[in-house]
């Protein structure tokens, strides 16, 4: 004990280099060396001042009401099953279907994770034949009749990242084998080669997710469904020899949202090229619309999660709060062109067109107050604590994409949206 130690010099350097990896390990959120801080989870409504019972109980409520009230958006079908609706549209969507799973897996409710996942594999995921492993992106689920056989790409990119969570979890021996379900999903994705017009998710030349791996819309993207961290998960839990690309993707997609969101304004186009210009579509002329909603909670993800990005991510933080304050804090519209002013285009939601208040883009501006480093962005959070689920002055409702957006952005703000690593047992 009290002898010291001669260690020679090729000795030590290796001891060294042993010591470098195990910190850059210990330093790793998920266990690869691109992550130097260990993720924080902030809880900003007990920063801003509201007590932790108010907290839970709010979170709890937003529960409640998207998943179990009057006004729910989830429906259980039998003793093993479960779908979540866009009620307003009588359909069910993979995005929703996979949103729920996310929530799921998140607030550990394993039977409606379990449930949910069942449903979408029964009903939406294709079975064979050239789309085999993807799911169609829309049913009625009413008369089961699909909407669409092709893909909307976000619905597998929530799909794959919740079952990789839930196997890390709960473990793959509790009736779902959710690894293997993921791997599933992934191992068709790479075998898309064209055949009958069916692609990778991901284009693979451009690096960025697709719209639909399909045809033309293969060739454009949509920022919303850019979540650069969910590439980095993929690299440390999907172990199917793509980690290289995937971690080329997650830093693609940061350099394309510096693109795709106004040096001014921060906000995007909800259709874009691979190079961030707006692209319009039949049925609307591209500019911040509901689908360009997401984008910020997206980027509060990535800074949380990952924190790869933070010096632009503090920047588009500011711009794009800054600018929603300039139009009042309390009364922001929910569409506009990118330099901030007002489309000639509405877009419609509900009976009548017109621009809203709307709690969706309300909610996932708040959480960009974990990133924008002004204290006063805690105006945004209190914005959203005050808001609630229900209808409009119109009498417009929508349970499923406010109340989703709703409910992610309680979680983040709250600290109940994390990374979830393997469970030891």
């Amino acid at each position: 004990m009290g002898q010291s130690i001669q260690v020679k010099r090729p000795c030590r350097v290796i001891l060294w280099l042993i010591l470098a990896v195990l910190c850059s390990g210990q330093a790793a959120v998920f266990g690869q060396s691109r992550q130097t801080n260990k993720p924080v989870y902030r809880n900003l409504f007990r920063e801003a001042g509201y007590k932790q019972a108010d907290i839970d109980a709010k979170l709890a409520k937003a529960y409640h009401d998207v998943f179990e009230g009057p006004n729910r958006v989830y429906f259980e079908v039998g003793d093993t099953m479960a779908y979540v609706s866009d009620v307003k549209n009588k359909d069910a969507r993979t995005e929703g279907l996979s949103y729920g799973m996310m929530i799921a897996v998140q607030l550990d409710k394993k039977n409606v994770f379990d449930r949910i996942w069942r449903w979408s594999k029964k009903y939406l995921q294709h079975q064979s034949g050239p789309r085999e492993g993807y799911f169609a992106w829309s049913i009625n689920p009413q008369t089961m009749k699909k909407n669409a056989e092709g893909s909307a790409s976000d619905g597998e990119l929530y799909y794959i990242t919740s079952l990789l969570f839930a196997a890390n979890k709960w473990g793959n021996n509790t009736g779902i084998n959710y690894y293997g379900e993921a791997r599933r999903i992934l191992d068709a994705m790479w075998k898309k080669d064209g055949t009958g017009n069916i692609y990778n998710l991901i284009n693979t030349d451009a690096k960025q997710i697709s719209f639909v791996p399909e045809g033309n819309n293969y060739k454009w993207t949509d920022p919303s469904y850019h979540l650069p961290v969910f590439y980095e998960i993929w690299a440390t839990y999907a172990k199917d020899g793509h980690e290289q690309f995937y971690r080329a993707c997650a830093d693609t997609s940061r350099a394309f949202l510096h693109r795709a969101c106004h040096p001014v304004t921060g906000l995007n186009a909800d259709y874009t090229e691979f190079s961030g210009k707006p692209h319009d579509t039949r049925w609307s002329p591209s500019a911040f619309r509901y689908d360009s909603w997401r984008v910020p909670m997206n980027v509060t993800m990535d800074y949380t999660w990952a924190g790869a990005d933070k010096a632009w991510q503090e920047d588009y933080a500011r711009r794009f709060q800054g600018f929603l304050r300039s139009q009042g804090i309390d009364t922001f519209n929910d569409q506009f062109n990118l330099d901030g002013s007002k489309p000639e285009f509405i877009l419609q939601a509900g009976p009548v067109k017109k621009l809203r208040h709307s709690l969706g883009l309300v909610s996932t501006a708040a959480t960009l107050s974990l990133v924008n480093k002004d204290k006063k962005s805690l105006d945004f959070v209190r914005a959203l604590w005050n808001a609630k689920l229900e209808p409009y002055e119109d009498g417009y409702f929508d349970p499923y994409y406010d109340g989703l957006l709703y409910l992610f952005s309680l979680m983040h703000l709250s600290g109940k949206y994390q990374i979830i690593t393997p469970q030891s047992r």
